[in-house]
């Protein structure tokens, strides 16, 4: 039996299909929209709803990157650039952040936003540091990344947030070099371990690895006989560390031998204790 569908029934089943059609397009293309008749801001507006809506921000670099594509060197172009900077690294996808934000910085280095995709680009870098014991390329990229934020824009929201990850970089890397230098004091590799503690006396002084470092020299120096160096980093560290239980380690170490931490002889820790006197920490 043949059953006839009325014209109201009809409609709707046509739009059902071609909702249904439109569905399942948007399925085999991630979800996403064709574009190509919107305008700039409505499709920046569907970038900015993928960003705050959809976990994977893959969509909404997409939409971003089509602004682009279909209206270059339009206002909005240029802010859905800065967009695709920030969509990139929210996906951890850094190397490509990083080419988003160095675009903007080359296309537009006079604009406001030059600041935070400067900030972008060095968070790209910030954002990988590995743990301590891997190789440490990226916390110097992520150094002169930071340090170029602070100083090209050091009244801007960015400057005083990359201070502070400034900070922590370096003192990831005096990590580094103290991990180095525990592995070859306890394989007795002495002469090793005082190069990596030197390293952070020297170059790393401002970091929280200082006092260890210098009650580990102390350590070393003894292990050698060499008791005017040991002698010499205890009394730095009794200068300024006399607090921390670094310095009963290494007072304690001095004092099994019947030394003090006192400065002697002329070396490379006398020229440190010297300067540090005079208030010029290396």
């Amino acid at each position: 039996m043949v059953r006839f569908v009325s014209s109201k029934s009809l409609v709707a089943l046509i739009v059902a299909g071609s909702v249904l059609a439109g569905c399942a397009g948007r399925e085999a293309n991630g979800g996403r929209v064709p574009v190509d008749n919107f305008t700039a801001e409505e499709i920046y507006k569907r970038g900015e709803y993928e960003l705050e809506n959809n976990r994977k921000p893959d969509n909404a670099v997409y939409y971003f990157s089509e602004i682009e594509r279909l209206y270059p060197y339009s206002e909005w172009a240029k802010r859905a650039l800065i967009m695709q900077a920030y969509g990139y690294h929210k996906a951890k996808k850094y190397e490509d952040a990083r080419g988003a934000a160095q675009r903007f910085i080359d296309t537009y280095p006079g604009d406001d936003d030059a600041a935070y995709a400067k900030y972008l680009l060095a968070l790209s870098y910030y954002d990988q540091i590995d743990e301590i014991g891997r190789d440490q390329g990226l916390t110097f990229q992520a150094l002169q990344a930071l340090r170029e934020v602070i100083e090209e824009y050091p009244d801007s929201e960015y400057a005083r947030s990359s201070i502070l990850k400034f900070d922590l970089a370096f003192d990831h890397l005096a990590g580094k070099e103290m991990e180095i230098g525990r592995y070859y004091l306890k394989r007795g590799h002495y002469t090793a371990a005082i190069n990596r503690f030197r390293v952070v006396v020297e170059d790393f002084q401002t970091t929280t690895h200082t006092p260890e470092a210098l009650m580990r020299l102390v350590e070393a120096y003894l292990a050698l006989g060499l008791v005017d160096e040991a002698q010499t980093a205890g009394a730095i560290l009794g200068y300024n560390f006399q607090s921390s239980p670094f310095y009963q380690d290494a007072y304690d170490q001095l004092r099994g031998r019947g030394l003090t931490a006192t400065v002697q002889g002329n070396s490379w820790l006398t020229n440190v204790y010297r300067q540090m006197v005079r208030g010029k920490w290396l």
